[in-house]
Formats: C-alpha cells, sequence, structure tokens
C-alpha cells in the first residue's frame, strides 16, 4: 500500500479549501464538485444502501455514468448483493465493474488448508479487498466512497474531502454527514433499488461469512465480524 505521495503536495491545498467549500453541501452538490474537478475519478462500492443511494446520484449528473464505478468481488458474496449489480444495471444503465482477487476463493482455501475469515478475518480482508483495491485505484487520482461519520469511529475522524495516504489519492466522501435515516429518506423518494437483505435485519452486508442479522438494539455494524472487535475491513481504517 502507499504511505505517501508526491501527489499529496499538489493537492492538498485542493481539499483543505473544498473542505472549507462542501461541509454544508449537499451530496450532489460535492458529486458535480468532484466530477468537475477530477478527470480520472472513481468509486467503490459494496452495494450498500449509501452506495446505491450514490449510484443514483450519479446517473442524475453530467458525466455521472461514464465514471468508473466498481465492486470488491471477494468470491464471499451474498447472492442478494451479486443481483443488485444486475438491477442497477438495469434501472441507471451503469454497470459496476467487479474487480476480483487474482487468486480464486479455491485456490486460496486449497493453499491455506481451508477457509481463514474466522482464524484470521483480518488477513483475509487484506487478500481479498485491500490488495485488489489497492490494484483498482492504479491511474486514478481521486475516488468515492459512500462512508457515513456516525457508523464507526475511524469514519468520524474523516472529511468530505481529504487526502487517502493508504492508497495515495484523494478521497471524496459526499454522505459523510447523513444519517441512516437520510439515506433511506432518498431511497424511499427516488425509488432507488436496495439489497433485500437489509429489510431482513442486515444495515451493513459484506461478505457472508462475516456478516450477520442484527436486532433493534445493536449497532447497525454490530453484525460484521462479530466475533471479534473488528468493524472494518481496513478499506476506511485510520
Amino acid at each position: 500500500m502507499v504511505s505517501a505521495s508526491p501527489l499529496s503536495s499538489i493537492y492538498l491545498n485542493q481539499i483543505e479549501e473544498a473542505n472549507n467549500e462542501l461541509q454544508a453541501a449537499a451530496p450532489e452538490e460535492i458529486l458535480r464538485w468532484a466530477l468537475d474537478t477530477y478527470p480520472t475519478l472513481t468509486m467503490a462500492t459494496a452495494f450498500g444502501a449509501e452506495g446505491c443511494v450514490l449510484i443514483s446520484m450519479l446517473a442524475g449528473l453530467p458525466g455521472g455514468k461514464q465514471i468508473r464505478i466498481f465492486n470488491l468481488d471477494t468470491g464471499y458474496q451474498f447472492p442478494e448483493t451479486l443481483e443488485l449489480r444486475d438491477t442497477i444495471a438495469q434501472k441507471y444503465g451503469i454497470e459496476v465493474e467487479l474487480v476480483k482477487p487474482a487468486e480464486s476463493v479455491e485456490a486460496m482455501e486449497a493453499r491455506l488448508g481451508g477457509p481463514i475469515y474466522k482464524t484470521a478475518p483480518d488477513e483475509c480482508c487484506r487478500m481479498r479487498k485491500i490488495v485488489p483495491l489497492t490494484e483498482a485505484l492504479v491511474g486514478h487520482v481521486a475516488w468515492i466512497t459512500a462512508i457515513r461519520s456516525d457508523q464507526t469511529d475511524d469514519r468520524s475522524r474523516s472529511k468530505v474531502v481529504e487526502w487517502d495516504a493508504k492508497f495515495g489519492l484523494v478521497k471524496i466522501n459526499p454522505l459523510l454527514h447523513w444519517t441512516r435515516d437520510d439515506v433511506w429518506n432518498y431511497i424511499s423518494v427516488n425509488e432507488v433499488p436496495y439489497n433485500p437483505l437489509h429489510i431482513a435485519g442486515f444495515p451493513s452486508i459484506g461478505c457472508w461469512p462475516c456478516t450477520r442479522a442484527v436486532d433493534g438494539h445493536e449497532d447497525e455494524r454490530s453484525g460484521r465480524w462479530s466475533w471479534t472487535g473488528k468493524t472494518e475491513c481496513g478499506l476506511h481504517k485510520k
């Protein structure tokens, strides 16, 4: 992973100015700014409710359908997640690219003597998510994410526009100041497709071995890696 980049010195002043201007901006305005500012812009989505909202917004903006949007297909995704990709393509005309690790799940498990998502979840996330994301971001100056500040401690320290030292490019978080209610109000009003697992008690959906349903008294990310203290796969960990 990239720890520092000469590009950072080019964009630091721009990032600070953008944060001052966009702190109270609507997500659509932030996306419009990103589209106008960065010619090599991309977006990663796990097809969560927030990501589907951003795809809907991008579909309505000039040039929004032309940026590269990709999903990290770990090989452990729920079938409902992959089916949602097809629904989004039909509704918005946006084909979300599936970025896969170089090594298949079968080959990895054969090499390691079985699955490691229970015994070494950080390493599993590194191989299935972080390494593929690092490779997918090559050639891009900025990337869009769907994180919200109220989801985890790491995300609470994020900014609307920030330098991502981990991956060496600008990171844009249009929904950072939205709440879960804001997301679902937008989905309802705009008829945005979403993963049916959300209705089945999965507010946050990742890989099937590491995600469970939660009850109404639990934090929305408590169903992720719930046998550990882990709440992030590592992509957004400070």
